[in-house]
């Protein structure tokens, strides 16, 4: 499908490329890797032909397509999140524009509208809008969301909406440059099992290290001017790496050691008369061998040992009876939470639930509405997302403003944490005023570090680091003694941490006292026994033995369960009504509008009304019908108890 043959590419005397190879087939799934600066994002530049290797050739399969979702800022006009995902060509986009004039009466050559239509309707135009909105649906996005235009939306909700435009469009070859960036945990997931099936080829950069395992079965590394394919995961290919440098290391010194013994003969005897020809054939068989490469050094895992904040008391901080809204909208209604010590929680749930609010609350980033917030003794609050952009002194230079802590560090220690973090070199004298926005979250988390409080809040801290650079924030917080609270889309990072999973979902929390790999088997059972508890169960099926520890807290966690899903399906019927005698106000009047003989002299404005009254018809029934299911299902779950929201 796409072919890489003899490509060499350089610039100055930095050459990125030499004589590199690479095929990429239909159906492939390949992880892209390499340190920073290694050349990763110029080899997606030069698949594309925005660039132009100086030897060798990219060769695209004939009609192939290709699609490429850069890591940041990508553009965005006066559309609507779902005319985005839907303008998978300039040639659909331009007849979306022209329908629109059409619908909004801005277009007056009516003669030319029933084109228009029959050729978006034959490019597929009306069979796009399914495909995309159960993409945007997985990406997160919510049904009010569609007609929102994305100019009004932050820079993370632009890239997922052309995430969902690469979807639709799927084209033969995906690029995909860290895709996960701008995803929160069940958007990845979800995002993830889409890629697993996708029917083209994947070819990604990412520093999610779990992502590329799920995901892949090669990768590809760009190591010393060369693409080097490994078969498997990223794992697997680690094993697989280290393998061949110890067996590349082996043979360097075998043919190092044979070079050395040859030279010493020839250098010992060749002005001996006798000898000197045997002489002259040991350097002759020196020249004739094919040398091995020195290796290259790679980079060891930086070690250092950060400051440790002052204790605190065993409970560090409390919030009780916690009310939270925006506007109309509420967030929580009587949330009580609290932390001990020492503890390392990580906060999960689905977009929107109140992960990041919750977060802010406890970092008193948000004053509380209702209820109260209380710190322990000697407790200190340190947010990560908060302090990269109020902290940071843009008169200084990336050095100074890492030195300007309360604690007496060594400039060698600064600088080596930096290196850790991507500052290398000169760029320890960059002004902060011009650094990127990935460069200042960086450089505040070595700030954090240097000068950690004893309760660390983290809201993705893994953004805009690469693998190595995870791996010394992961080090240093694995022997941070204070307290962390985080949210993170990155399962390694996640796994690597967190003792304790608080799930977040429609402002109530749900305690799992025990690692990630523990909620995930926690919440497979609970669904497990929710789902047993609604089949029929034979009388002769039930045990007359007594119940032991772990079958009543089985059976208490599926009541659980079961009472939570009735509120969040009582919620639901409320507001399905609320939407069906919306949806019948509008009926109604689009009706009336039809029925109306000036309707007919706006050139496309019946048609644009029969249209809309078709999408209405057709909404009108599904909320009907999803009415119907939920109002059963709150009636199947009525005997459910109250819940005790801790899973142990």
């Amino acid at each position: 499908m796409m072919t890489i043959s003899g490509m060499t590419k350089a610039f100055g005397a930095h050459v990125l490329f030499e004589d590199a190879s690479l095929q990429v087939n239909r159906g492939d799934r390949i992880g892209l890797v390499g340190p920073n600066g290694a050349g990763k994002s110029t080899l997606f530049s030069l698949v594309l032909g925005h660039d132009t290797p100086d030897e060798g050739e990219v060769t695209i399969e004939r009609n192939g397509t290709m699609g490429h979702l850069p890591q940041e800022t990508a553009p965005v006009g006066e559309e609507t999140v779902l005319e985005l995902a839907t303008a998978i060509t300039p040639e659909i986009a331009e007849l979306q524009r022209r329908l629109k004039a059409f619908e909004a009466g801005h277009d007056t050559e009516s003669h030319d509208f029933h084109e228009v239509q029959a050729r978006f309707d034959e490019l597929g135009g009306y069979q796009l809008e399914p495909t995309a909105k159960t993409i945007l649906h997985g990406l997160a996005f919510r049904e009010r969301d569609f007609d929102r235009q994305l100019k009004a939306m932050s820079g993370g909700w632009v890239m997922r909406a052309h995430l969902a435009r690469l979807l639709v469009q799927q084209p033969d070859l995906l690029l995909l440059d860290e895709p996960t960036n701008h995803l929160d945990l069940e958007a990845l997931q979800w995002f993830q099992e889409y890629l697993k099936t996708y029917p083209g080829g994947v070819l990604l950069i990412s520093h999610d290290r779990e992502f590329l395992n799920q995901l892949v079965g090669s990768i590809v590394e760009i190591r010393q001017s060369q693409l080097l394919r490994y078969r498997g995961n990223y794992d697997e290919y680690l094993v697989q790496r280290e393998a061949q440098s110890e067996q590349l290391l082996a043979a360097y010194k075998n043919q190092q050691r044979d070079i050395q013994r040859l030279q010493e003969f020839a250098d010992r005897f060749r002005a001996k008369a006798s000898k000197a020809s045997q002489a002259q054939a040991k350097l002759k068989q020196i020249e004739r061998m094919d040398k091995i490469e020195a290796p290259v050094n790679e980079a060891r895992k930086i070690k250092f040992k950060f400051p440790q904040p002052q204790r605190s008391g065993l409970k560090v901080i409390t919030l009780k009876n916690i009310h939270h809204a925006y506007g109309s909208t509420v967030v929580y209604r009587g949330m009580n939470c609290e932390a001990e010590r020492g503890q390392r929680i990580v906060l999960v749930g689905p977009n929107g639930a109140g992960k990041s609010t919750l977060l802010k609350l406890l970092a008193g980033v948000l004053p509380v509405q209702g209820g109260t917030r209380e710190l322990g003794l000697n407790v200190k609050v340190g947010y990560y997302a908060q302090y990269r952009v109020e902290m940071l002194n843009p008169e200084h230079t990336v050095v100074q403003e890492a030195l300007d802590t309360p604690q007496r560090i060594s400039e060698q220690t600064v600088r080596t944490v930096l290196g850790s973090f991507l500052f290398r070199g000169d760029d320890v004298f960059k002004s902060v005023g011009v650094l990127s926005g990935g460069e200042k979250s960086r450089l505040a988390l070595v700030k954090l570090l240097l000068d950690p409080p004893n309760l660390l809040l983290m809201d993705e801290p893994t953004t805009h680091l690469d693998m190595a650079s995870i791996d010394a924030l992961i080090s240093a917080l694995e022997s941070y003694e204070g307290t962390l609270i985080f949210i993170s889309h990155d399962v390694y990072f996640i796994r690597q941490l967190a003792k304790y999973v608080l799930h977040v979902n429609n402002g109530e929390l749900m305690h799992y006292h025990g690692d990630y790999q523990y909620y995930l088997d926690k919440s497979a059972a609970i669904a497990a026994a929710i789902a047993a508890s609604a089949a029929p169960i034979a009388p002769a099926a039930i045990s007359t033995r007594a119940k032991g520890k772990e079958q009543k807290r089985s059976e208490a966690e599926a009541r659980n369960v079961r009472s939570r899903e009735r509120r969040e399906q009582e919620q639901l019927v409320g507001t399905l009504e609320k939407e069906i005698a919306r949806l019948e106000q509008k009926q109604k009047e689009l009706a009336a509008e039809l029925e109306k003989p000036e309707t007919y002299d706006k050139p496309g404005r019946a048609v644009a009304i029969n249209r809309e009254l078709s999408t209405v018809t057709e909404d009108l029934a599904r909320a009907t019908a999803d009415w119907e299911q939920a109002a059963a299902r709150v009636n199947e779950l009525k005997p459910a108890l109250k819940p005790d929201l801790t899973v142990s």
